[in-house]
């Protein structure tokens, strides 16, 4: 996925991050997961790479992005994300237990890339995990392209 770019998966709940963990793992999935507990913290996280621009700080590829969690919410997170010249276009599939067709609205709204209802069976949540891989192996994403021709 990626070319083994970091992921960042943005859950408060550690059996959800787990459960990816090990969806991951069963999937064959091998970048690095990095991991925050809320939009706030994830945020810092994401402002601190961009601005290091270390070689060894990769900027994820990808976020996973829950939207039920303390401090800031998955939606509050979308807007701050979006409103940062700097990290607006990093990729964020949505990944939530919400079936409420207000909240999927509202993240496509936000210029998500998915929105992927967890799985209830582990089976299917390795599935689903397979198929962000399938199609995020054969994306083109921002980093990619020199965003200097495009400025």
């Amino acid at each position: 996925m990626l070319r083994n770019i970091p992921i960042l998966l943005v859950d408060d709940s550690e059996m959800d991050t787990e459960r990816v963990k090990r969806a991951f793992e069963k999937a064959g999935i091998t970048n690095p997961l990095i991991v925050s507990i809320n939009g706030e913290e994830a945020l810092s996280l994401l402002n601190e790479i961009n601005h290091k621009k270390e070689p060894s700080d990769q900027m994820p590829g990808l976020i996973l992005l829950d939207l039920n969690m303390p401090i800031m919410d998955g939606f509050e997170f979308l807007e701050k994300l979006r409103a940062d010249k700097n990290l607006r276009y990093l990729p964020v599939v949505v990944l939530t237990t919400s079936t409420s067709p207000k909240e999927i609205m509202s993240a496509y709204e936000k210029n998500v890339a998915g929105y992927i209802i967890k799985p209830v069976r582990f089976s299917d949540f390795v599935e689903a995990m397979k198929e962000i891989e399938n199609y995020w192996c054969r994306s083109t994403t921002p980093d990619e392209v020199n965003h200097t021709a495009y400025s």
